[in-house]
């Protein structure tokens, strides 16, 4: 088997991710975040940037970039609007992230792909599911520290994702993140000595 071991990280809203994906990077962890490469792939001038204006109008363009805002709020009202956004950008990130899969050379990488059980997307790449998880109580706290949506408005968001339980069944491995930063970081290089071991052993000819 040739080819590096690809690690899907996923979990909830406000569940820690990013902070999981920085602590595998910091161990000199190749890591693709999904989301980065969707800003990326929609900046001015790039075929993301042409392709969401012309399927939302000029409307969601302001001061020259995509209104995320007004964007986010879009979609998430009205499905078949969010439907049109994932048909414009979702194959556009599909092939970056192959793209950059295919140039890691370290026996593991990490793609960190928030919807990966909800939506599949990038499913058929991914080797193992990791699964950041926190008490629910602890996402809708953490996302209204940091952003300026209400309790309610998280709750929402959080109403459109899988509920822990059934993100957690279809977890290989998970990240207990309701402690603090250094126990998540600890959790990160225990799983990163694992999975160094599971890409070796991959590796190995039959």
């Amino acid at each position: 088997m040739t080819g590096a071991m690809v690690v899907g990280l996923t979990g909830g809203i406000g569940s820690g991710k990013s902070e999981a994906s920085r602590a595998f990077a910091a161990l000199g962890v190749e890591v693709v975040d999904t989301d980065t490469l969707a800003h990326e792939l929609s900046a001015p001038g790039t075929e993301g940037f042409a392709a969401i204006r012309a399927a939302f109008g000029p409307e969601v363009v302001a001061a020259g970039e995509i209104d995320r805002a007004w964007l986010r709020q879009l979609v998430f009202a009205d499905p078949a609007m969010r439907a049109k956004l994932e048909a414009v950008l979702h194959p556009l990130i599909g092939a970056e992230a192959r793209r950059r899969i295919a140039a890691w050379r370290g026996g593991y990488g990490v793609v960190v792909v928030p919807l990966l059980l909800e939506r599949g997307n990038l499913s058929g790449l991914v080797d193992r599911v990791l699964v950041v998880d926190c008490p629910e109580t602890e996402q809708v706290r953490r996302v209204v520290e940091r952003s300026r949506l209400s309790e309610a408005e998280v709750r929402a968001i959080m109403a459109t994702q899988l509920d822990r339980a059934k993100r957690i069944a279809q977890a290989d491995d998970v990240i207990d993140n309701s402690g603090t930063v250094e126990e998540l970081e600890k959790q990160v290089r225990a799983l990163d000595i694992r999975y160094q071991q599971l890409a070796r052993q991959r590796r190995k000819p039959r």
